[in-house]
């Protein structure tokens, strides 16, 4: 019998990645009951990562939760089971959590009275403008291409081929630089939150 060393054990975000995952193929293939348990975990840890990053508003937090685990069953098919499945899932919350700090900071300037200037540029902005920059600081870590192909193909909803055509290299390059971009970013953001 081979012993397993404390290097070869997999840590408990890899074992989340690997449950999740596994739900969620399932779910795919089918499977109701491995579906609805990939969506209630998955619920759980993004309630933890949107609480962590809107401590200013806790009450929306639930409402983002939501949001996230409807644009991921919408978005379902995209993924490709190869590439990590959590850097997918938390890639997505962040936007929907831009998204609300876009709408949040519109909604809150139009409210606001006008008599200081300096009043426009609220914290709840400068938020949406550090969500931005904190995912614009986690993709420029990557090289231009897997950078470019993950925007491309997970951000703005384009296809493999689309995204081929324009970095001008084969359907398989674009396959091969997304995962390997997610799987880097999946590891950063890991260590990122293990280190808060």
């Amino acid at each position: 019998m081979q012993r397993i060393t404390n290097r070869e054990k997999p840590d408990r975000n890899e074992l989340g990645e690997l449950r999740l995952h596994a739900l969620f193929v399932q779910g795919l293939a089918g499977d109701e009951a491995a579906y609805r348990n990939f969506l209630q975990l998955t619920a759980s840890y993004l309630r933890a990562f949107l609480r962590r990053r809107l401590s200013r508003w806790p009450d929306e937090v639930e409402d983002l939760v939501q949001e996230s685990l409807l644009a991921i069953h919408n978005q379902r098919m995209t993924y490709e089971v190869d590439a990590p499945l959590t850097a997918w899932v938390y890639a997505i919350a962040r936007y929907k959590l831009i998204d609300w700090l876009r709408r949040h900071t519109r909604r809150e300037m139009l409210n606001d009275p006008l008599d200081d200037e300096n009043e426009l540029f609220s914290t709840a902005d400068s938020d949406a403008h550090e969500a931005q920059r904190d995912l614009s600081k986690v993709l420029d870590l990557l090289p231009e291409q897997q950078r470019a192909a993950i925007m491309h193909t997970k951000l703005e909803g384009w296809s493999v081929r689309e995204t081929a055509n324009a970095l001008k290299i084969s359907e398989a390059s674009v396959k091969v630089a997304v995962h390997r971009g997610l799987k880097t970013l999946a590891m950063k953001l890991r260590n990122e939150d293990e280190n808060r």
